[in-house]
């Protein structure tokens, strides 16, 4: 593969080793155009994995398929040193960085750059995270061991504004646990349901309680009936089921049970 695009990085990055066919530098993060072409348009992508090898790899291959990488971090932390100081329109992130149990650190990345559009590299072991990264905003989950096309394919229709999950995350409910969840969500009242709903778009307490007007005690005594009548135990719990089982929208947040 040969890439005529240079690749740049945060200081601090510590860059290693480049690869020969890209210049990179370590002096300042910023926007340098990869080559014309394709590539989303020349779209400005930042990698961050703390896997620096495939980091530099896997941004060599959007380089060469006319992407502009802006950045390669290792850590979340210079990620947001990149977005605060230069425009990025698709951040690609390994879901193995310190990102929450419920992918909360993304709502730091999100306030940084509101239209920076994300997308997560999974393992085929971690199915279980797609309900929980698309409530925290996610926009592509890509399994990491999957050919280089299939990654390249997710950012380049993220970038055309889709949300895109994987086949290894797209799971199916257990033969016989839609009924009785469907069951369940008869009992909840109009209002539980448009707090479901926010839940699957990740919002907190406090933020339920300012978009509903209501004052956070209520919200959380919203929050606690949705999850006792639907048997959950955290809201975690109560999103995945709701997404699963196809309660609610995953992308949207829009109930979908009727």
């Amino acid at each position: 593969m040969t890439a005529t695009g240079t690749i740049t990085a945060p200081a601090g990055a510590a860059l290693r080793s480049a690869p020969r066919t890209a210049a990179v530098t370590a002096t300042g993060p910023a926007a340098v155009p990869g080559r014309a072409g394709t590539g989303s348009a020349g779209a400005r992508v930042l990698v961050c994995d703390d896997h620096l090898v495939f980091a530099e790899s896997l941004a060599m291959v959007f380089v060469d398929a006319g992407y502009q990488v802006t950045a390669v971090t290792r850590s979340l932390d210079e990620v947001l040193g990149v977005l605060h100081a230069f425009p990025v329109d698709v951040c690609v992130l390994d879901v193995g960085l310190d990102l929450g149990d419920r992918f909360e650190r993304l709502a730091e990345i999100r306030a940084a750059a509101p239209a920076t559009r994300l997308v997560l590299l999974a393992g085929r072991r971690q199915r279980q995270v797609a309900p929980a990264a698309l409530a925290a905003g996610v926009s592509g989950l890509v399994d990491k061991g999957q050919h280089v096309a299939a990654i390249l394919d997710t950012v380049a229709r993220v970038c055309a504004g889709d949300t895109v999950v994987g086949p290894p995350y797209q799971q199916l409910p257990r033969r016989g646990s839609v009924p009785e969840l469907f069951r369940l969500a008869a009992f909840l009242t109009p209002r539980e349901r448009e707090v479901l709903c926010r839940l699957v778009r990740g919002e907190h307490t406090a933020a339920l309680a300012r978009s509903m007007g209501v004052t956070p005690a209520t919200a959380r005594c919203h929050v606690q009936n949705v999850l006792t009548k639907l048997g959950a135990h955290t809201r975690l719990e109560a999103v995945t089921a709701a997404v699963r089982c196809g309660l609610v929208d995953a992308a949207s947040g829009e109930w979908l049970a009727g």
